[in-house]
């Protein structure tokens, strides 16, 4: 296990608040933050997949606002997400030589009524941006670069989304958290068929259930979910397409802990109980990292690199994750972690991962979705006796 030497810089919240973090492209080649000189905010991209990591910064004619998004390409550029007199305007920056190219690619102009609107994690294939409007009552996603004709309304969405997880390769399948009548369901979004909205995960009537993570790979999703526990929300996980139920984990309840995933392991296709999952973890003595397989029965903590840009980080297929760090020493980093990993013996010899329950009653009568959907996932009530479980199939 490599680590390197590093300590945090600030990327912005939605609220404005400065914060350690950066975005990472699907295929881990480029990352983007917002980095800060001396009072000047402006943004940075970094190269990821060369022999060694490093930074080229891409300041504007003036300096940037904290609240202001950055997102990597997969061609290198970086897409900014600006506000300015209530409009939403998005450009894309690029390096030319000692200075700093813009492309203006259009604004966008919300209802006075929109909660806000942000930029979706970056879609598989690398050449388009998406960015969710939230208002009261719906929500609207917008295609904001890789279009030649500048943000293009896509989808409105009946009530309010928040999250937003990519469920294939190609970008036609979006995961958002849809709340409606104060219960929050994970729905898929299918962009090839004009935004069409249909249920992805029901566990009960009376839950909050969010899709947090998904490795199209190997169908493996990691969930948040109040369903076991009425009142305290609960980690997760299920294959898309089984008929097994999703496992809720004893290992990933830490009641003195915030648990935040924020990467799976991409390439196991056949066996998604073995795709390694990272974890932030937060509590009352800082920020660390938790490293966890579905197979294993337990968490591995180990100490956060210094210059961790918390919760920012990509596996590989061979099982390396990457965590990118900086600090004044080294502005530029990346901490490589291996685990030797041993499964749970016991796990092994019985053929079922931690938390599994037996099969309940109900959750076989939900239709399908219809073919040619790739999307295979069907609403499932929770059983009245089975707490910790629901149906993905």
């Amino acid at each position: 296990m490599t680590v390197c030497a590093i300590e945090p810089s600030a990327d912005p919240g939605n609220d404005g608040t400065p914060r350690a973090g950066c975005t990472i492209t699907a295929e881990g080649g480029y990352a983007a933050r917002l980095a800060l000189s001396g009072d000047s905010w402006y943004p940075e991209r970094w190269t990821l997949d060369g022999p060694e990591p490093y930074a080229v910064p891409l300041p504007g004619n003036q300096p940037e606002e904290p609240g202001t998004e950055v997102q990597p390409m997969g061609d290198g550029r970086v897409l900014v997400h600006r506000v300015a007199a209530g409009r939403h305007v998005f450009s894309l920056l690029y390096p030319t030589g000692p200075g700093t190219g813009e492309l203006p690619l259009g604004a966008v102009e919300c209802p006075d009524d929109t909660i806000g609107l942000r930029l979706l994690p970056p879609a598989p294939d690398g050449e388009r941006a998406y960015a969710l409007a939230t208002g009261p009552r719906t929500s609207v996603l917008w295609q904001v670069a890789g279009d030649a004709f500048g943000p293009e309304r896509l989808a409105e969405i009946p009530g309010r989304c928040s999250g937003g997880v990519w469920l294939d390769r190609t970008g036609r399948l979006l995961s958002v958290d849809r709340e409606t009548d104060g219960r929050t369901k994970a729905v898929v979004v299918d962009l090839e068929r004009g935004g069409e909205v249909s249920p992805l995960l029901q566990i009960a009537a009376d839950s909050d259930d969010r899709i947090l993570l998904a490795d199209p790979d190997s169908g493996l999703v990691v969930i948040r979910s109040d369903a076991p526990s009425p009142g305290q929300s609960r980690l997760g996980w299920g294959v898309l397409g089984s008929t097994l139920p999703v496992r809720f984990p004893e290992c990933l309840r830490l009641p003195d802990c915030v648990v935040t995933p924020f990467a799976v392991q991409p390439g196991q296709v056949l066996t998604p109980e073995r795709c390694a999952v990272a974890l932030r973890m937060d509590g009352a003595f800082g920020t660390w990292v938790g490293l966890w397989r579905p197979v294993e029965r337990r968490v591995r903590h180990l100490p956060a690199p210094q210059g961790w840009l918390a919760g920012a980080g990509v596996w590989t297929a061979g099982g390396e994750l990457r965590l990118p760090c900086a600090t004044p020493e080294l502005p530029c980093g990346v901490a490589r972690l291996t685990v030797p990993w041993t499964d749970d013996e016991g796990a092994e010899r019985a053929g079922t991962p931690e938390g599994t329950a037996a099969d309940g009653p109900g959750g076989t009568d939900a239709p399908a979705p219809a073919p040619p959907r790739p999307m295979p996932l069907q609403q499932a009530p929770l059983a009245r006796l089975v707490t910790n479980q629901c149906r993905l199939a």
